[in-house]
């Protein structure tokens, strides 16, 4: 046996091994539903949503589901979504008219917590930065940014004024409603990412520019996730028409503290944002998620990429298709969910 042969047999099953060390395990599917939320506010509890009004829920970690469709509301698509325990959540329906409904009894029932009539209406992203402040995203209206606030566990929702954005919008810059992954906060900044023509970071209500993929509809920023420690932040996206281009399509930054010079006498800090080098997942990705301060998870219609070194290099695991990915609470774990109502489950 040649020498060359060898080495091809030797790679071969090099390759497979550390293929097979990724088992990406099917927890549940549903025929036509496409998931684009997902919230595991504990161990054993899983919470997801998508079209047709669907919603599932798991209390013992994903060994059995229960699929909901929420009466009344059978052809809306509910892209965004935040669960509290087993009994308590927030559905969020994007176009109009926008509806935000929340369950207090596990989904047996509903009560409709907000609802816009605007015919250009389009949330997008739900968050909440501690128990009782959240914030919903959604596409501009008359050329404003569009952001409902609530302190109260969701039980009612403001809209901030306009006022508050020192940003005008770019023409074509929106936000895309792919993972309910394009907003965070950090302390209380409200932080979010921009697509389309234009792809932005906006912190506070200042925008600056994304070295991402943009220009197009179906180009930008997807979404943004913080490291365990909030030292680093990562952002991606790419374009979702073209998924398998793999260039610009991820953005970090690291974050630190340093005196501001104008404050010295108050000991004030001022956060600092500092680009980092990063190297390229392999494609279109629609969600991001920390599993520690080290190892990152992306995933798209690309297929799902793992990072090691804080993003440095990836690693392709697997070529199946999903919208959003979310860390396990306590494990070296996270899940998938995607079209045809799939949620799997991965251990590292």
């Amino acid at each position: 046996m040649s020498i060359s042969k060898i080495f091809f047999i030797c790679a071969f099953f090099i390759c497979s091994s550390l293929n097979a060390q990724y088992q990406i395990k099917e927890l549940t599917a549903q025929k036509g539903v496409s998931i684009r939320a997902m919230s595991v506010p504990s161990a054993k509890v899983i919470w997801a949503s998508g079209s047709k009004g669907m919603v599932a829920k798991s209390t013992n970690e994903g060994i059995s589901f229960e699929w909901m469709q929420v009466k009344g509301y059978e052809k809306r698509d509910f892209r965004a979504m935040h669960a509290w325990n087993d009994q308590e959540a927030i559905l969020v329906a994007v176009a109009a008219p926008a509806i935000i409904l929340k369950t207090i009894d596990g989904g047996a029932s509903w009560n409709k917590v907000y609802e816009n009539a605007d015919t250009s209406m389009f949330l997008d992203a739900l968050h909440f930065s501690d128990e009782n402040n959240g914030t919903v995203i959604g596409d501009p209206i008359d050329g404003h940014l569009f952001i409902l606030t609530t302190n109260n566990k969701g039980a009612s929702w403001i809209k901030i004024p306009n006022a508050y954005f020192k940003s005008d919008l770019n023409n074509g810059e929106a936000f895309f409603a792919s993972s309910n992954s394009n907003l965070i906060h950090i302390g209380k900044e409200l932080v979010f990412v921009t697509g389309g023509l234009s792809s932005r970071l906006w912190k506070n209500g200042v925008a600056e520019a994304l070295p991402l993929l943009q220009g197009t509809s179906s180009t930008g920023a997807n979404s943004i996730a913080i490291s365990p420690n909030g030292n680093r932040i990562i952002i991606v996206g790419g374009d979702f028409a073209n998924d398998k281009l793999a260039t610009n399509n991820i953005v970090g930054f690291k974050l630190f503290q340093t005196p501001n010079s104008e404050f010295k006498h108050l000991a004030k800090k001022q956060l600092v944002w500092e680009q980092l080098s990063l190297g390229n997942p392999n494609g279109y990705k629609s969600s991001v998620e920390f599993i520690d301060n080290n190892r990152i998870i992306t995933c798209g219609t690309s297929g799902v990429d793992l990072s090691k070194d804080k993003g440095a290099s990836w690693e392709k695991i697997s070529d199946l298709s999903f919208h959003i990915v979310k860390k396990h609470p306590t494990k070296s774990a996270f899940y998938l969910a995607g079209g045809g109502g799939r949620i799997s489950f991965v251990e590292l």
